[in-house]
């Protein structure tokens, strides 16, 4: 009789032992599976990055900060781009408060003035400018440069304005 438990206790311990390994390899294989689908995921996000990166400097180039020309060209004139940047930003948005809007911007308003709403520097020569007056909008190419005694000349050369 006690052989015969022995035996049934033996079986018993076989099955638990079967079970617990099958229960766990599943388990297993399930992690195994979110690890390979994260990794792929990673794989993914890593290179989207990456095309993102190369897409960023690719529209860097046509930056003020972005041109080793147009930088080396002002820190030759004795300025450094990121200071020629905000003097001339500040100079362009006050300019905005300004009776009748912006005089850099060759177009009336018809509901407000027009004011510069973005601006971009290209290099160190231009400056592409996004305005309104609320209804309408456009964009203006302004020339900036600095003269023998270092005075800020601001210039438009061209400008669109799109209608609904």
């Amino acid at each position: 009789m006690r052989s015969k438990i022995f035996m049934y206790l033996f079986f018993f311990a076989i099955l638990l032992v079967i079970f617990q390994y099958m229960n766990e390899k599943k388990i297993f294989e399930t992690q195994e599976s979110k690890i390979t689908s994260l990794t792929n995921k990673l794989d993914r996000a890593n290179d989207s990055i990456s095309a993102l990166n190369d897409k960023v400097l690719d529209l860097d180039y046509f930056t003020l900060q972005g041109n080793d020309n147009a930088m080396s060209y002002l820190e030759g004139i004795g300025f450094e781009a990121i200071e020629v940047e905000l003097s001339i930003t500040d100079a362009i948005y006050e300019k905005n408060m300004e009776e009748g809007g912006n005089p850099l911007i060759p177009y009336e308003g018809t509901e407000s003035p027009m004011r510069v709403n973005k601006v971009r520097f290209l290099n160190h020569r231009w400056i592409l400018a996004d305005f309104t007056d609320g209804t309408y909008w456009g964009e203006v190419v302004l020339e900036y440069f600095f003269d023998q005694n270092n005075e800020l000349s601001i210039t438009p050369i061209g400008s669109t304005m799109y209608v609904n």
